[in-house]
């Protein structure tokens, strides 16, 4: 989690308890893009809420506020927990042995890869579990650059 998500969160904790943030990143340099979630559903009015309690970020960059649509992105071990059994797309800051024929290997002859897809197996507060194309892979939160499910 990035600490703009840390300060978002924050902030949205005393007046929309109920809201999760569940990913906010800065696209193109000059974009805020933040997905929220809410027991009950994202509504448009939820949107407008949330994007007026983080108005003045609109002085440094353009907000987009929504939901997580089909591909909901899982930033924090709780949110790769709930989903074990769905499948995901895990895409890591550098490459991992992959095990899987046919891919760039490294000096050693070992198959790497940077993204791996396929059903989350389990979830540790350390690491997620993944039985990807080329067998089962632990990849640690720490190395994971983006990741997100995939529609069934």
């Amino acid at each position: 989690m990035t600490s703009l998500q840390a300060q978002i969160e924050a902030r949205l904790a005393d007046r929309e308890p109920d809201v999760e943030v569940l990913l906010a990143e800065v696209v193109g340099g000059t974009c805020l893009r933040v997905f929220i979630d809410h027991p009950e559903g994202v509504t448009l009015a939820l949107c407008e809420r949330v994007t007026m309690l983080l108005n003045d970020m609109r002085e440094t960059y353009s907000l987009e506020v929504s939901s997580p649509g089909s591909q909901r992105p899982l930033t924090k071990p709780a949110h790769f927990r709930r989903f074990v059994g769905h499948r995901a797309r895990v895409r890591t800051r550098d490459p991992r042995p992959a095990g899987c024929a046919g891919e760039p290997r490294s000096r050693g002859g070992v198959p790497m890869r940077k993204s791996f897809t396929g059903e989350l197996v389990a979830a540790s507060e350390e690491e997620v579990t993944l039985a990807a194309d080329g067998g089962v892979i632990a990849i640690p939160y720490s190395e994971i650059r983006r990741s997100n499910l995939l529609e069934e």
